[in-house]
């Protein structure tokens, strides 16, 4: 892991603000973040904190109310939503809890359509195939989804994630649909990921015992970060 340099990830005085109806909700309430390349961070907090917010906001999804979000040096904010696409189809790649993989594709096809959006070649070799054996799924690329375990589906779907080799991994309770056994396995290999690759990652969970598998982990309530060591 990395301590100089320029951070990957720069936040300051992020804000965001929904309208519902006549009411103005504040999701976020200027969120300071630094992350630096190669860390693998946990954010944790109680439903309604901003934790979805933040991510889908540093995964370029939403844009911000104020503030500024610097990923490699490039300002989300300052972009157009063609820009900020992609950044996004460059930089980082997603995981999510419910794996959305399409089921009408074998695995290696549901990876390979990510190659596919961001207009690169398939990828057979190299990093690739590293990333494969390390993830435990170059034996079930042939399967569809359904006749894939839970733990299976999200493995493929951390191999689409990070296939392209994006600089960021973003995570959103990517064990939230998992037993305790497939848990642990799938956060042992993004223990991996970050370690033996140095894909940096930042992971949401409520989850203490997930959250323990991160370098560092921040605390947010109430559209704010209140623990940030």
């Amino acid at each position: 892991m990395s301590e100089t340099g320029a951070p990957l990830i720069e936040v300051r005085g992020l804000r965001k603000t929904y309208r519902m109806g006549e009411v103005d909700v504040q999701a976020l309430r200027g969120v300071d973040l630094s992350v630096q390349k190669g860390e693998f961070i946990a954010i944790v907090g109680p439903s309604g904190s901003g934790k979805s917010t933040l991510f889908y906001i540093l995964g370029g999804l939403a844009s911000a109310s104020a503030g500024s979000v610097l990923i490699d040096g490039h300002d989300l904010a300052a972009m157009s939503d063609q820009e900020r696409t992609q950044i996004r189809r460059e930089l980082v790649g997603f995981v999510f809890q419910r794996y959305n993989l399409l089921p009408t594709l074998s695995a290696l096809d549901n990876i390979g359509m990510a190659q596919f959006i961001a207009g690169k070649p398939r990828h057979t070799e190299g990093w690739f195939k590293q990333t494969l054996d390390l993830l435990g799924v170059s034996h079930r690329l042939g399967h569809k989804p359904q006749s894939l375990s839970g733990g299976e589906q999200q493995r493929i779907a951390i191999a689409r994630a990070i296939v392209n080799h994006p600089a960021i991994l973003l995570a959103d309770e990517p064990t939230g649909n998992l037993d305790s056994e497939n848990s642990e396995i799938v956060l042992k290999l993004m223990r991996d990921l970050n370690e033996r690759l140095g894909q940096t990652i930042l992971m949401i969970t409520h989850n203490p015992e997930a959250a323990a598998y991160a370098h560092r982990i921040v605390h947010m309530r109430d559209g704010r970060i209140v623990q940030h060591p």
